[in-house]
């Protein structure tokens, strides 16, 4: 009760109230353009120009009606998605749905701490120093910080992707030719089938749909607050769409257009395309500006995610409002998450076809994710917000094509990469 009267308090104006509740849902959309993200983005243009910028268009509201249903069930029900799934499914479709998240979330914390590693190469600092300070900053950060704290943090960190607008905008393209070659879709191709899987899989991801429910959770938001956070949901599928689509472009107008089809073997190849419209200093500056913040805030987001999931069907403490001593399950398998992920990084891989490969994973376990979350918003939300009706065949429509897409994309594009 106290605590109930103190966020009462502090909410009482409207303003104070929006600037509380905004937050899980942004976060999450800034981790959602991570760095393989970005790193698909960028192949996407250097390979086929405008031809996916349309794609990252059609997944904005795509993008927005799968987390808002995350939204709805966290502030309704209160518990983490994981958690739902063992009481309306059972453990073993629970521990299914975990594994489906532990393969994500490795998958995607290796694409993360690669592309930090990829931004240190530029500037001659050996993948050993960068895994050691990376990985070791961000476990004291962690250990040390609520979550209100990381999520502040996870903000300020992921504005610099905000980097990526300001070089597509210094490309001065031509709205008639974006919209001209976006409209001639290759879907015959089986390369240009791939990179479409790899850009599906890089919108809509299996962490975002555990992290947001839990981060709903964690900050205590219920039914007062569901406008505000549905604006958050919705500001944030935009601002990740419209910085894919800045990666997009930014490559299409330069290797896109003197080596078309040319693919990307290096983060150094991506770095290069910004230096034609800023100079090659502060083209690396603000790439790395921008992969630093995709990467770093990603990576905080999946490690979290990881932990929370088995937290959650395993019955242990899973908050960051828990001290390490209260949830040291928790916390230990965070950090083991990030320490296994900084040594497997700080070996010799090739970054730009990890990053896409795990883009393509993601868009195989579509199905899955998406079909627990359907299941969970028609059975578990009682009342009004249910889903049902018209909107819920609406959502179970998008759903279906969007996982078929994904699929076809991936099995008919994997023969050829």
């Amino acid at each position: 009760m106290a605590l109930q009267r103190r966020n009462s308090d502090r909410w009482s104006r409207p303003w104070q109230m929006f600037a509380a509740v905004i937050g899980p849902g942004l976060v999450v959309m800034l981790a959602d353009t991570d760095a393989g993200s970005v790193i698909t983005a960028a192949q996407s243009g250097a390979q086929w120009g405008y031809k996916l910028l349309l794609l990252q268009v059609i997944l904005v509201p795509i993008l927005y009606i799968v987390q808002e249903l995350t939204v709805r069930l966290g502030i309704v029900t209160g518990q983490g998605h994981g958690e739902l799934i063992a009481k309306r499914f059972g453990y073993g479709w629970a521990w299914l749905s975990v594994a489906t998240l532990a393969l994500s979330c490795l998958g995607a914390l290796l694409t993360e701490l690669s592309g930090m590693a990829g931004v240190g190469l530029l500037f001659g600092i050996p993948r050993w120093i960068t895994m050691i300070i990376l990985v070791g900053g961000l476990i004291v950060m962690v250990w040390t910080a609520s979550y209100v704290g990381v999520e502040r943090i996870a903000l300020a960190v992921g504005a610099f992707e905000f980097a990526f607008l300001v070089v597509a905008f210094k490309t001065h393209q031509p709205l008639g030719s974006l919209l001209h070659e976006s409209l001639q879709i290759p879907f015959h191709d089986p390369g240009y089938l791939y990179l479409a899987a790899a850009n599906v899989g890089a919108v809509i991801m299996p962490w975002m749909v555990f992290y947001q429910q839990s981060a709903i959770v964690d900050k205590k938001l219920r039914l007062a607050h569901l406008k505000i956070a549905r604006i958050d949901t919705a500001v944030g599928a935009v601002v990740t769409q419209l910085i894919m689509s800045a990666v997009l472009v930014v490559t299409a107008a330069t290797i896109g257009r003197s080596a078309p089809n040319t693919p990307l073997d290096t983060v150094q190849q991506i770095a290069d395309a910004l230096t034609p419209f800023l100079g090659q200093d502060t083209g690396r500056i603000l790439f790395a500006l921008g992969m630093s913040g995709a990467a770093a805030v990603a990576t905080i987001v999946v490690s979290l995610t990881a932990a929370r999931g088995v937290g959650e069907v395993m019955g242990f403490k899973h908050s960051l409002e828990h001290h390490p001593r209260e949830a040291p399950w928790f916390y230990g398998i965070f950090s083991a998450l990030l320490v296994l992920g900084g040594v497997i990084v700080a070996s010799n891989i090739n970054l730009v076809s990890l990053g896409v490969a795990m883009e393509v994973m993601n868009a195989l376990l579509l199905p899955i994710v998406l079909g627990f979350l359907y299941l969970l918003a028609r059975h578990a939300i009682p009342g009004e917000l249910r889903l049902k009706g018209a909107y819920a065949f609406f959502v179970l429509s998008v759903i279906v094509i969007t996982a078929g897409f994904g699929l076809y994309a991936a099995l008919n594009g994997i023969a050829v990469a």
